[in-house]
C-alpha cells in the first residue's frame, strides 16, 4: 500500500480551510483507508469528514465540515493507492517489450487494472479480472472501461496474449455488457496473426456475441526497431487494403443488423493503404478518436468550420479522471503547457514539426492552413530514428530526433511548432526537455496543440 501525498490544495476549499498543505500523506478518509482515487472520492463526497494525515512525521486527524457532494478541494499525487494491477501476459506485439533501455522507468509499467481503463482509458484484457472486480464495477457504474479483444478464436487469442487465461477472460466482457456497463474494444491488427479470414471471423463473432459493444477499434501493429520478435511483420498497402476492405464490410453487416457501424479502422491503415480517410458520418461519435481513429477527418473538419467563421468543437479525451478532482492527469495526459519561443526572425515560413504520418496529413492541407493564418508555412516531416521500424505518428516523436531535424533544417524559418503530444509534461519520452531541443537552433521553437486552432495561435504569435 502506497499512501497518496497532496499535489494541490485548492485556495478557498474547505481542505486549505482546515489547514492541509500540499506534501501531507493521506492515510484514511472517516477510518477507511482508500485503495483508490475512485474510492477517496466516494468518502470525501459525504458532509463531515475526519481526515487522518501524516506531516513532517507526525500523524494528525483533521476534522472538515462541508456540504455532501461539496469538493473538498485536493488533487493527489496518484490514482492506484494499494498496487497496479500489473500484465501477466506476454504479447509478442507489445510495445513495451519494444522500448530499448534507459527510458523513465513508468514507461516500463505494464497494466492491466480496470481502474485505470476506467479513470484514463487504458485498455485491458481482462485476463486478472475477477467476480470481485466485476461486482465492484456494476455497483458503482465504473464505466465506460476499454478491453483488448485481438482475436475471438480462444486459440488465437491466448497464442497473441501468450496466457491460457486469454481463451477464457472475454467471459468477463460478456458479463460486463450483460451487466449494462459500457465497453470500447480494440484489435491490434498483426498481419499473419489475427488478419485476414481470423479478422472476418472476429468481427462476425463480436457481431452476434457483443453488439452491446460501443465500439471497436482496429489499429495496425506497430513495430520499433528494438523489438526481438521475428515473427512479426508490418502491413503492406496491400496488406491494408485487404484489411480496410474487411472492416468495410462488417461495418455495413453492423449498420444493418444493430443500427450503428461499430467497427473503425486507424488513420493509420488508411494511410499505409494510400487511401482517403472517410467522411466524418462514417465515424459516428468519434468513439476512439484518441485511439487514432478519425483524428485526420476531425482535423479536416476543424479546418472547415473555422474556414467557415464558426467555432469548432473537438472530442473529449477518454476516461473519468477529468470528473474526478483529486485524480492526477498520468501518463500521456501529464500537464501539456505551451512553450513560448522568443520573439519571430524574418519573415520566413512557420514551420510544422511532425512525425512522418503528419506530414503526409499536412502535404494537401497547407494552402488552406496559409490562408486562415496569412503566414507561409511548410511542414518537417521527422524520422522516428529512436524508435524505428514503423512507428511514424507525431505523439512518439523523441528529443533527439527532433533536434537532428532541426539542426538539418538549412530552409528559411519564422518559427518552428512542435505537437504538445509529443511533450508531456515538458519532456520527450527520451526525456529530452524542449529547453534542450530549443537550444539547437536560433529560431523560435514553440509547443502547440496539434489542432488547427493550435497552429493557428502558434503561426501567428
Amino acid at each position: 500500500m502506497s499512501n497518496p501525498t497532496i499535489l494541490e490544495v485548492l485556495a478557498g476549499s474547505p481542505a486549505a480551510e482546515a489547514g492541509l498543505v500540499r506534501g501531507d500523506e493521506l492515510l484514511s478518509v472517516n477510518g477507511v483507508v482508500p485503495t483508490d482515487v475512485i474510492e477517496y472520492q466516494q468518502l470525501v463526497d459525504e458532509a463531515d469528514l475526519s481526515l487522518l494525515v501524516r506531516r513532517s512525521g507526525n500523524t494528525d486527524e483533521i476534522s472538515i465540515e462541508k456540504l455532501p457532494g461539496a469538493p473538498l478541494g485536493l488533487r493527489l499525487s496518484s490514482s492506484i493507492f494499494d498496487r497496479v494491477q500489473t500484465c501477466d501476459n506476454h504479447c509478442e506485439f507489445c510495445f513495451i517489450y519494444q522500448l530499448p533501455p534507459g527510458m523513465r522507468t513508468t514507461l516500463y509499467l505494464k497494466d492491466d487494472d480496470y481502474r485505470l481503463s476506467f479513470l484514463y482509458g487504458n485498455f485491458t484484457t481482462l485476463t486478472r479480472f475477477t467476480e470481485l472486480d466485476l461486482a465492484r464495477v456494476v455497483e458503482e457504474r465504473l464505466g465506460p472501461l476499454y478491453v483488448s479483444i485481438h482475436a475471438t478464436d480462444p486459440a488465437v487469442r491466448s497464442q497473441m496474449l501468450r496466457n491460457p487465461r486469454g481463451a477464457t477472460s472475454l467471459r468477463w466482457l460478456q458479463a460486463l455488457l450483460d451487466n449494462g456497463v459500457t465497453v470500447h474494444g480494440q484489435i491490434v491488427l498483426c498481419p499473419g496473426v489475427n488478419s485476414g479470414a481470423t479478422l472476418e471471423q472476429t468481427c462476425a463473432e463480436i457481431l452476434i456475441r457483443y453488439p452491446r459493444l460501443a465500439s471497436v477499434g482496429i489499429v495496425p501493429l506497430g513495430l520499433s526497431k528494438h523489438g526481438k520478435e521475428t515473427s512479426l511483420v508490418t502491413h503492406t498497402a496491400e496488406d491494408a487494403a485487404a484489411d480496410l476492405e474487411i472492416v468495410h464490410y462488417w461495418q455495413e453487416q453492423a449498420r444493418k443488423r444493430i443500427g450503428r457501424r461499430m467497427f473503425f479502422a486507424s488513420d493509420e491503415m488508411y494511410l499505409v493503404a494510400g487511401q482517403t480517410v472517410p467522411e466524418s458520418p462514417h465515424y459516428e461519435d468519434f468513439a476512439q478518436h484518441e485511439n487514432g481513429i478519425g483524428m485526420i477527418r476531425g482535423f479536416v473538419d476543424e479546418l472547415e468550420v473555422l474556414e467557415e467563421g464558426r467555432s469548432a468543437a473537438f472530442p473529449e479525451m477518454t476516461g473519468a479522471w477529468r470528473e474526478i478532482p483529486a485524480a492526477p492527469a498520468e501518463g500521456y495526459r501529464e500537464e501539456r503547457p505551451e512553450r513560448r519561443g522568443p520573439e519571430d526572425t524574418g519573415d520566413g515560413p512557420v514551420v510544422i514539426v511532425t512525425g512522418e504520418y503528419g506530414a503526409q496529413m499536412f502535404a494537401n492541407l497547407l494552402p488552406r492552413l496559409e490562408a486562415l493564418t496569412e503566414r507561409r508555412m511548410r511542414v518537417l516531416g521527422v524520422k522516428n530514428e529512436f524508435f524505428g521500424g514503423n512507428v511514424a505518428v507525431a505523439g512518439l516523436l523523441v528529443g533527439d530526433d527532433v533536434a537532428a531535424a532541426l539542426r538539418a533544417d538549412d530552409g528559411p524559418v519564422r518559427r518552428y511548432l512542435v505537437p504538445n503530444t509529443a511533450v508531456p509534461g515538458g519532456r520527450f519520452l527520451d526525456d529530452t526537455a524542449i529547453e534542450d531541443v530549443a537550444a539547437v537552433t536560433s529560431k523560435p521553437v514553440d509547443v502547440v496543440q496539434p489542432t488547427v486552432a493550435g497552429l493557428i495561435a502558434g503561426a501567428i504569435a
